[in-house]
């Protein structure tokens, strides 16, 4: 097998460099066992974690998937990123998916002169098609022109995340009169959230499509689509990349109360899904917001269907160099869910740790899921007698001890299964020659992937990668594995499992 490019975490370049060139073998020495971890890491780049030395610390700890945050961002620093990003790759020998968050469409107040100290009980007026103030109230602009149509009297305005409340008592199209419930003090272009109204934003901006535009260009494996409300948004993405002979991957940010409502509708025509805690804890009760987690990430099992959970996990971790205890706790739960993956936002962007914010996340990753018992996902809906053939994997990979699934895929379809079972204590190592199946399977729980050339015969197929496994220190020689490949009867080809020792 050739162009081998996912290597261990653990391990550097420069131990063993031969092993990072396509189509030269490795050395014949056997690495210790490396660590398993089923639970992804996404960490998001900004000015803290850009500089190469840096971007290779966080590639060798462990990270799998490096988020762009195009609130952010201009054309020519992504782009520059984006290159950083793969010839760090390139030269550690260790490949991460890149993920392109587009900002999608909000409402945001505009400039003022300087900030203003609200108080309680005081009239303003938001003006959503320009206009000046009245009556000596004072007078915002906000940057959707049909505001005004949407927010009927007795709705509740939050302002920069749910800081400022305003209660609507009066609207038209030009001027929307609100009343101060809780004060703070106002700035520049805050953002607006209006829990339980269904805005008439577009899906896509003008910004939003350029900025995919260059992720387009640049072969970025996932966008993220900021504050989806219903499946037709996915779509109006998926026809747009598709219009542009884009295979990525599109990833739902569920951040509102109709995204909630209509979550299995999005879930199905989304590719994975973000539980976007941050706006989504404005816009639910604070107590709902675990409920809503655990039932978006139950339903992305069920539908088989990544599943990020984001927003502050580590957030102390911008100022201290280790976390609070409930951030531990708030990880771990994370991890018990079985979510795909957990995300870094600010604290890899701004913050001063980020590598050890990283760390601390390998950390309880690994201590949760070394404690857990063994066993599977048994509730996942079987459709098909190959689904029942990989659940037969993992129930006899789990019944051999510490065993591992090896599979060998062109989709990323089978890999997709098995990480849905969700089987604890069992590593799916997914070889594929498809390089867009691999780099989305870099998202997936419990799958770890690798880029190769397929020998003719599947028995070669087998022995290829146990032989690579195996210089690499993914398994050990004894280890049993059960292989999902198919064989040639006469003219069919049939799906097979078998039971090996690495040899």
């Amino acid at each position: 097998m050739k162009n081998l490019i996912r290597s261990p975490p653990s391990l550097t370049p420069t131990r063993h460099p031969l092993c990072y060139r396509a189509g030269v073998n490795p050395p014949a020495v056997v690495l210790p066992k490396v660590a398993y971890r089923h639970t992804k890491i996404i960490f998001t780049l900004g000015p803290a974690s850009a500089d190469e030395s840096m971007l290779e610390q966080l590639i060798l700890a462990g990270v799998d998937v490096c988020r762009l945050n195009m609130a952010h961002a201009d054309h020519a620093w992504t782009r520059a990123m984006i290159q950083r990003v793969r010839e760090v790759c390139r030269r550690t020998g260790r490949e991460i998916a890149i993920l392109m968050d587009v900002k999608g469409p909000e409402i945001r107040t505009g400039d003022l002169p300087a900030p203003v100290e609200l108080v309680a009980g005081q009239l303003i007026d938001l003006l959503p098609q320009g206009g000046g103030a009245e009556d000596g109230i004072l007078a915002v602009a906000v940057n959707y022109p049909g505001f005004g149509r949407d927010v009927p009297p007795g709705t509740m305005v939050l302002v920069d995340s749910g800081l400022i409340r305003l209660e609507v008592i009066s609207a038209e199209a030009t001027r929307v009169r609100c009343r101060v419930i809780v004060p703070a003090k106002l700035g520049n272009r805050r953002h607006i959230n209006l829990p339980g109204v269904k805005v008439r934003l577009p899906a896509l901006t003008a910004k939003d499509k350029a900025d995919i535009a260059v992720g387009i260009e640049e072969k970025v494996d996932y966008f993220a689509l900021s504050f989806v409300r219903e499946a037709d948004d996915i779509d109006i993405l998926r026809r747009f990349l598709s219009e542009h002979s884009s295979t990525a991957h599109i990833i739902a940010k569920i951040e509102d109360q109709s995204a909630i409502a209509n979550l299995d509708e999005i879930i199905v025509a989304a590719d994975a899904v973000m539980v976007a805690r941050g706006d989504l804890g404005i816009e639910v009760p604070m107590e709902d917001l675990p409920l809503i987690q655990k039932r978006a990430v139950d339903a992305c099992i069920r539908l088989r269907k990544p599943v990020i959970v984001a927003t502050h996990l580590l957030e102390s971790m911008i100022l201290s160099p280790v976390p609070t205890r409930a951030e531990v706790s708030d990880i771990a739960s994370a991890v018990w869910s079985t979510a795909d993956a957990i995300m870094l936002s600010g604290e890899t962007t701004t913050g001063r740790y980020p590598l050890e914010c990283v760390q601390f996340m390998k950390k309880v990753a690994g201590r949760i899921e070394g404690s857990a018992a063994k066993g599977y996902n048994s509730a996942l809906p079987l459709k098909t007698h190959k689904d029942r053939l990989l659940r037969s994997a993992v129930m006899l990979a789990q019944e051999i001890g510490e065993a591992g699934i090896v599979v060998f895929t062109r989709s990323g379809l089978l890999p997709q299964t098995l990480a849905a079972l969700r089987a604890w204590r069992c590593p799916i190592y997914a070889f594929t020659d498809n390089p867009v199946a691999f780099r989305h399977l870099l998202l997936m729980w419990g799958v770890e992937p690798f880029l190769v050339e397929f020998a003719a015969a599947p028995e070669q197929c087998i022995r290829d990668a146990f032989s690579y496994l195996l210089r690499r220190g993914w398994v050990q020689p004894g280890d049993w594995m059960v292989v999902v490949t198919n064989v040639l009867a006469g003219e069919k080809t049939i799906d097979t499992i078998q039971m090996r020792p690495v040899e």
